[in-house]
């Protein structure tokens, strides 16, 4: 099958090594230096996983390449754009996974598909929950940090056909895959484990490890307990025994880990704060819940983030 995954950075990057090994014939779309580097030597995978992929690289998609499936891959903050792009070059719809972090992923990449002219965007797109720990070491060369595995909705709905070609597809490539009867509620989980461990690693620079210590430990427990409030008054009410030991087992299982937000600092690159504790925090807000250490936190990993747009509903 020809798949093609637009915004190949460290997640994207692994599992196209993954589906290529498999057998499937897989474009990656990334920056320049790390296509040249595919190009030259191959994707180099470490960590839990060692080989050498080779498989084909390019900045855009070129119009030899018509992919049966698609895997955007891009950080949420340029989501719009890189789907209106991905329209403009991939002009026949076809089942697009969207694996990202954080809440209210959907709604903008139907908009910039519909835009980029994709008609009924919602017969394509298939929301996942990704918990495969990876990182991108440098061009060419990605790391994979243990297995985890993709979280997928039940296939229903318009986009009942394209969630059971994915199920199948990476079913089919070992690449572990669990079906989920709520998915909404596995999106919200995993926000709540991000809006944890995220901002804290991120502002002390400290592997996800730390978090068993003091003061980390305390700072995360308290980003989690205001994020289950607003988890609960948006109608998804988690048991906070349950959740505290989510994150300790979290923890615990990528303790040499470097989260993603902090690997956006390391690289002096934007971070996906909005979509996860920055969306928390705008929805608490709206419900009338007082947010401290959120708001705290959003607005330090801001302060120290290059080209951040200003804070959406987030006033005192």
């Amino acid at each position: 099958m020809r798949i093609v995954v637009f915004g190949a950075g460290a997640i994207g990057s692994l599992l196209g090594a993954s589906l290529a090994h498999a057998g499937h014939t897989v474009l990656l779309i990334g920056r320049a230096d790390h296509v040249a580097a595919i190009r030259a030597e191959g994707l180099r995978v470490t960590g839990a996983i060692v080989e050498s992929v080779s498989l084909r690289a390019e900045t855009t998609v070129p119009a030899d390449f018509v992919p049966e499936v698609a895997l955007l891959t891009v950080k949420t903050f340029d989501l719009s754009s890189a789907a209106n792009l991905f329209a403009l070059q991939v002009t026949t719809p076809v089942p697009t996974l969207l694996p990202q972090n954080g809440l209210g992923v959907e709604e903008p990449v139907r908009n910039a598909l519909s835009g980029g002219g994709w008609p009924e965007p919602e017969r394509w797109l298939v929301r996942a929950v990704n918990s495969m720990p990876a990182t991108l070491v440098g061009p060419g060369a990605v790391r994979a940090g243990g297995r985890g595995e993709i979280v997928l909705g039940r296939a229903r709905g318009p986009a009942a056909d394209a969630t059971r070609k994915f199920t199948r597809i990476f079913r089919a490539a070992a690449i572990p895959v669990r079906v989920a009867v709520d998915l909404e509620r596995e999106v919200w989980r995993k926000a709540l484990l991000n809006s944890a461990i995220n901002p804290v690693t991120a502002l002390h620079g400290i592997p996800n490890g730390r978090l068993l210590e003091e003061p980390y430990r305390t700072e995360a427990q308290e980003l989690l307990h205001e994020a289950l409030a607003t988890a609960r008054a948006s109608g998804y009410g988690f048991p906070e025994k349950e959740v505290r030991a989510d994150l300790e087992r979290i923890v615990r299982a990528t303790a040499e880990n470097r989260s993603s937000m902090l690997q956006d600092f390391d690289r002096g690159r934007r971070t996906e704060i909005q979509a996860i504790s920055g969306e928390i925090l705008r929805r608490g807000v709206d419900l009338g819940l007082d947010l401290p250490a959120t708001r705290r936190a959003v607005e330090a990993i801001r302060s120290r983030s290059p080209g951040a747009p200003p804070p959406r509903g987030q006033s005192s």
